[in-house]
């Protein structure tokens, strides 16, 4: 018990030396304010909201999300390949608001998104039919964030941990009192650091991230005008080049910066589903990699600008428009990626589907969706691909909704098409073709006031799939680039109960992969790197007096690897112990720990495992 009494000495100390409780509340009533949760909820699919190791980034949501893989190089928030569905974090997309935020050629740092989770919604999971419509060059899956309304409110926090970590993040938001032209005009500013040693040798962190938001809302108009940028410097042993030469350890260091700069406006149009988001971004982030045993340095640098729109519109009876379109330009510039075509280029895209509904009564209905998208760009031919769907829909009962889908979707090869000079590190392949991927889904949802269930059973065909593989035969070969052809079927289920006292939700997953390109003559590092068997449970406890406990778990059985060491079984843990100081309203202690087994599995293959961490810290909210 002596975190439990830490934390209640040190609030008994706070009490003592502070405004009587009754003083407090009237101090704190006196200002106009909306009190948040003591506990941010960024999102409701996972207990812990925040790592042991950093500040929270929005991938840190993603950690026990029953359908996202999130394959981490150290920690998470540090360097993280984001999969789903079994798919790689080459055909994972995500996307803010309208805009697909996208990094074409340097793939690993597709989820560096410079953008405070205060101000973003909860991540939305998209697979099959709802991703090949709406996402862009992402053929597994895609993450979707909306952004919040502001409010006048804020939080800061702070905290200190193993491994020498210090962290602190503050968030403030603002609304005018007077509204201007029928609009409330609000403003948000958020600014976050985060320094450690690391868990291994050689493992060091500094990140630093600072945000600003405008935001003119009525009561069906949104527009945020968003600035962000975020630094990060790390190292990790063999971050990115293990097995590529003789020694086999080796420290690695990287040094991010990103911006992103964008503008977005959601307006309703009416009470039955329809509306128009718009919007533009501006995306530029700059890497310098740097492996010191061997003297080698690579600086990329790569802009991306993207406009997009997307909505729905009845046009008569039950019959509605669903539309998206979009364009995006990006640029590299590399001192050694710098062969190939696509170190410029220019995509555009856009998907028109029909919907009609058909209702059955008993407040029931289908609906049936079907339409096609177009996507092009100027270094390739363009691709059209079919997209239908029909659902049954019940607006009472314990059954809510069946479906059954069929989608094709395309990506055009990313950073894989651009390779090192010759002898380098890792070997691209200019000539690699635009994938496509056809996706076929049936699932249902389930639920009533206290519990919900999803399921979906899919089966994914891939043909030109980007991976990376080894020649098992020379243990010292650099990977290569490789169009290879991937068959993938898959399970999912989550279930989430609600009782007075304890939330839980559980999620597993199964996936099998039929592949035709490894049979004993190349090892995958990418593509074939993922779980058979994943199953997560997560539990959040009110145990009364001020004291919640949040627990995620995930246990893996992953596939078979020649690349893998330390087994294909891992049971993780994440715990977090939370009170809630009663004369100070607002004010929440906690005591967390990541990786509490101490495990070694590797995320990453080659990759080493970051051990166990903790942290004590505070956060206050007003």
């Amino acid at each position: 018990m002596p975190i439990r009494f830490s934390l209640g000495c040190l609030a008994a100390y706070l009490c003592s030396h502070s405004l009587p409780a009754a003083e407090v509340s009237a101090a704190v009533n006196s200002i106009e304010t909306v009190q948040l949760d003591g506990l941010v909820v960024f999102s409701t699919r996972v207990a812990l909201q925040e790592p042991a190791s950093t500040f929270a980034a929005p991938v840190s949501a993603l950690r026990f999300e029953p359908r996202v893989d999130v394959q981490a190089r150290g920690f998470a928030e540090a360097q993280a390949d984001v999969s789903i569905r079994g798919g790689t974090f080459e055909n994972t997309g995500f996307t803010v608001g309208a805009l697909p935020i996208y990094d074409p050629q340097t793939g690993h740092y597709s989820a560096e998104l410079p953008v405070s989770s205060y101000m973003l919604g909860a991540p939305e999971v998209r697979v099959g039919a709802e991703q090949a419509a709406a996402g862009f060059n992402a053929t597994a899956g895609g993450v979707a964030y909306g952004w919040r309304p502001i409010r006048t409110g804020g939080a800061v926090s702070g905290g200190f941990g193993s491994d020498e970590l210090v962290r602190g993040e503050f968030y403030s938001g603002f609304l005018a009192p007077e509204k201007v032209a029928g609009f409330t005009v609000g403003g948000d500013v958020s600014g976050a650091a985060s320094a450690g040693d690391g868990t291994l040798t050689g493992a060091d962190h500094d990140f630093g991230r600072g945000n600003a938001r405008v935001q003119l809302a009525n009561a069906v108009s949104q527009t945020d005008f968003f600035a962000g940028y975020q630094a990060k410097n790390f190292a990790w042993p063999n971050l990115y080049a293990a097995r590529n030469q003789a020694t086999p350890r080796r420290d690695e260091r990287e040094r991010l910066q990103t911006k992103l700069f964008l503008v977005n406006n959601r307006t309703e149009l009416g009470g039955d589903g329809d509306y128009v988001q718009a919007g533009a971004y501006y995306r530029g982030n700059r890497d310098h990699y740097a492996i010191p045993v061997f003297r080698y340095n690579a600086h990329h640098e790569t802009t991306v600008r993207g406009a997009a729109v997307e909505g729905r519109k009845g046009l008569f009876g039950a019959t509605a428009l669903l539309y998206n379109a979009g364009v995006v330009a990006d640029e590299l510039e590399s001192t050694t990626l710098t062969f190939g075509p696509f170190a410029s280029r220019t995509q555009a895209y856009g998907t028109l589907q029909g919907e009609q509904t058909v209702n059955l009564g008993e407040r029931s209905e289908l609906v049936f969706t079907g339409g096609a998208r177009l996507e092009g760009s100027d270094r390739d031919s363009s691709e059209v691909s079919p997209l239908a769907s029909i659902a049954w829909r019940r607006s009472d009962g314990m059954l809510r909704r069946v479906y059954a889908s069929y989608a094709e979707s395309t990506q055009l090869p990313t950073y894989q098409a651009l390779k090192a000079a010759p002898g380098g590190l890792f070997g691209g392949n200019p000539a690699l073709a635009r994938a496509t991927a056809a996706n076929h889904e049936i699932g249902l949802e389930l639920g009533d006031a206290v519990w919900s269930a999803q399921a979906a059973v899919f089966y994914r065909s891939e043909d030109n799939l980007l991976d990376y593989v080894y020649n098992p035969s020379n243990p010292l070969s650099a990977r290569k680039a490789t169009s290879v052809d991937l068959d993938t079927w898959g399970a999912e289920l989550f279930v989430r109960r609600t009782w007075e006292a304890i939330d839980l939700f559980v999620g597993y997953t199964f996936l099998n992969k039929d592949d035709h390109y490894t049979d004993g003559k190349a090892a995958s590092f990418y593509a074939l790197n993922y779980a058979e068997h994943r199953l997560t449970a997560g539990a959040i406890a009110r145990l009364g007096s001020g004291f919640e406990l949040r627990i995620d778990n995930e246990y893996r059985h992953q596939a078979e690897n020649s690349l893998r060491r330390y087994g294909r079984d891992n049971f993780d843990t994440a715990l977090g112990l939370f009170y809630r100081v009663p004369c100070i309203k607002g004010l929440t202690l906690g005591a967390q720990a990541d990786n509490l087994w101490d495990t070694a599995y590797e995320e990453v293959p080659l990759v080493p495992a970051a051990r166990h961490s903790w942290s004590l810290g505070a956060a206050y909210v007003w």
